[in-house]
């Protein structure tokens, strides 16, 4: 196959992430902060994971830069790969809306900050990071590169290592019992089975 179908499909997924995004963030950003435990680590992981899942595959659709680890593109992986594609973007899309003005890029509580446990977090504490890890996998393999193929799922994923624990402590000091009970219904990625 053509590498540009795997290319198409990441122009597609940033354009598609880009518009979720952008009126969530606009909404978010116009409430005020209460609560913000961002630190030098966390922007740092921001910063990686900004480069592995925008920045790295964009260098490669316009550069040969990343030209020496390419691979032949197979139908069979780029087909599954756009199926998690739509997953990921889904599960994004998902997440944003049932959060509305909840949601901060980094560790932060807004003012008013409630806990939401309907739609998709009836089920699942981070749907958000489901999506990322889900758009990572859909890139490592519509993307037929050894070096930007995975660049999604490892420079997300070390920001999530690193972020979930920090994030589950803010959310139990700000919600107590709450979030405990919340935490014993769902899954942190996956819905929680039984």
């Amino acid at each position: 196959m053509n590498p540009w179908y795997g290319k198409s499909a990441v122009i597609v997924s940033l354009v598609v992430y880009i518009i979720i995004r952008a009126p969530h963030g606009r909404r978010s950003m116009k409430v005020p902060i209460a609560e913000d435990r961002k630190g030098g680590l966390e922007i740092g992981l921001l910063i990686g994971a900004w480069l592995g899942t925008t920045i790295v595959p964009v260098v490669w659709i316009t550069t040969s830069l990343f030209a020496v680890a390419e691979y032949t593109l197979h139908p069979v992986p780029y087909g599954v790969g756009l199926g998690m594609m739509v997953l990921g973007l889904w599960l994004f899309y998902c997440s944003h809306t049932d959060l509305g003005t909840n949601w901060s890029v980094t560790l932060q509580t807004r003012e008013e900050h409630s806990l939401v446990t309907t739609g998709i977090y009836s089920r699942i504490r981070h749907p958000m990071y489901s999506s990322m890890f889900a758009l990572g996998v859909a890139q490592a393999l519509f993307l037929p590169n050894w070096i930007v193929g995975p660049a999604y799922l490892v420079s997300f994923g070390l920001l999530y290592v690193f972020r979930v624990r920090i994030e589950e402590r803010m959310m139990l000091d700000r919600f107590g019992t709450e979030y405990e009970d919340y935490v014993q219904r769902t899954g942190r990625l996956i819905p929680r089975l039984g």
